[in-house]
């Protein structure tokens, strides 16, 4: 049985999907995952069989604005929709749809007769527990919250209207807006598995059914892969450090944050390891170490704190190795995030980006690495999401889903 994986973004939007994907093919199925090109070296050292999607991510990382961020979203969407039904070949069995690809990914369905399932890395459904995760405002009570949860889904159609039309010109389907697509989807209880852990956003009562938190889907890593000796020469060389890395945002800034880091290290008296990421952090000193990609599973148990800018694979990887956080969000979904981890205990109140200091940073990582309850409440969430398997939960609905469907399953 093949399954495409279809998944567009940064890096943190197309990195656990590579795990999923792995887990899948070692259960007994044929797995393809489909991305922009920059990441066909990531999914392939996966073991995956990678299919290229139009588009280029790598300069969204400098963009904060919201309307910027919208305008650059809606552009992106349209390029993808250009080539996203070649993705797709006649030996498909079941398509895996991430956030992103969800809603072009119904109109291939509805053209083919694949069946579909949600593999979404945020939560996007209406709910009175909390605003839309791309709002990044404080709870405003159930009603308010899910009645902005239902105009951030209209504002996220508006953004695919585009590539939907031209999409469906395409495949020789007839004209449907991206909102009444959205609602047949509803209707027909369309099932969405979320990969992220209870312990961060526990399942809204109010979500319709067809709606599940499965836990996270861990990115991909050789088990043979080890840290870099320069690194482990530095993990050994003195108390535990302090990474600091803003991952793919912050292009451009990588001259004012390495600068800003510096300073808030020396002046909190810790070690620290900068990151480069699509910032470019680098610096030098017995006391600092610039490195670039490598595991978090591996490096994460073997840090004081980590300063991020709160992405959700991010977030979910400090949480799991049971350290506590300083959050730094830029945009979409990071505010979110970061306010879960601070209510959590686990990370700091977070420092929006542009109103971060080296003594806003310094006083936020002395509270974090000095003050046991945010390693506390860290340890305890990363109890609870060692007892969760996301890929294993979503082998069981997929095998659901293909019963249902009269598909032979076979591994």
């Amino acid at each position: 049985m093949r399954i495409l994986i279809a998944a567009a973004g940064s890096r943190g939007d197309v990195a656990p999907y590579t795990g999923l994907g792995a887990a899948l093919r070692e259960a007994g199925y044929d797995v393809a995952l489909a991305a922009t090109d920059a990441f066909a070296p990531l999914v392939r050292a996966a073991g995956l069989e990678f299919r290229g999607l139009p588009g280029d991510t790598r300069a969204r990382g400098d963009v904060t604005d919201r309307r910027e961020l919208m305008r650059t979203a809606a552009g992106f969407i349209t390029e993808l929709g250009q080539g996203f039904a070649d993705a797709v070949d006649g030996s498909t069995d079941l398509l895996l749809l991430s956030t992103t690809t969800a809603p072009l990914g119904w109109h291939l369905t509805e053209a083919t007769g694949i069946p579909s399932l949600g593999v979404y890395l945020q939560p996007t459904a209406p709910t009175g527990d909390f605003p839309p995760v791309v709002t990044s405002s404080r709870s405003l009570g159930r009603l308010a919250n899910r009645a902005i949860g239902r105009f951030a889904l209209r504002m996220a159609d508006r953004v695919f209207e585009r590539a939907v039309t031209d999409l469906r010109h395409r495949l020789q389907l007839p004209p449907i807006s991206p909102s009444a697509m959205r609602r047949r989807q509803e209707q027909e209880n369309w099932p969405v598995l979320h990969g992220f852990s209870t312990a961060l956003v526990p399942r809204p009562s109010d979500w319709r059914s067809g709606l599940e938190v499965v836990g996270t889907w861990w990115p991909h890593h050789d088990a043979a892969h080890q840290l870099p000796t320069e690194l482990e020469d530095f993990l050994h060389a003195g108390p535990r450090p302090v990474l600091i890395g803003f991952g793919s945002m912050a292009g451009g800034d990588g001259e004012r944050l390495s600068e800003i880091a510096v300073r808030a290290l020396r002046r909190a008296g810790l070690r620290g390891i900068l990151q480069g990421g699509s910032a470019g952090l680098a610096a030098d000193g017995d006391d600092v170490l610039t490195i670039g990609d490598v595991p978090h599973a591996l490096l994460f148990p073997r840090l004081a704190a980590v300063v991020h800018h709160a992405g959700a694979g991010t977030s979910a990887a400090a949480l799991r190795a049971g350290v506590p956080a300083v959050t730094v969000p830029v945009a979409a979904d990071q505010p979110f995030w970061a306010g879960r981890l601070a209510a959590l205990g686990a990370a700091t109140d977070p420092i929006p980006f542009r109103s971060l200091t080296a003594e806003r940073l310094a006083d936020s990582l002395t509270r974090a690495v000095k003050q046991q309850t945010y390693a506390r409440a860290a340890a305890n969430a990363a109890q609870h999401m060692a007892t969760e398997d996301g890929a294993g939960q979503t082998l069981k609905a997929i095998q659901r889903l293909t019963n249902s469907h009269g598909t032979a399953f076979q591994v």
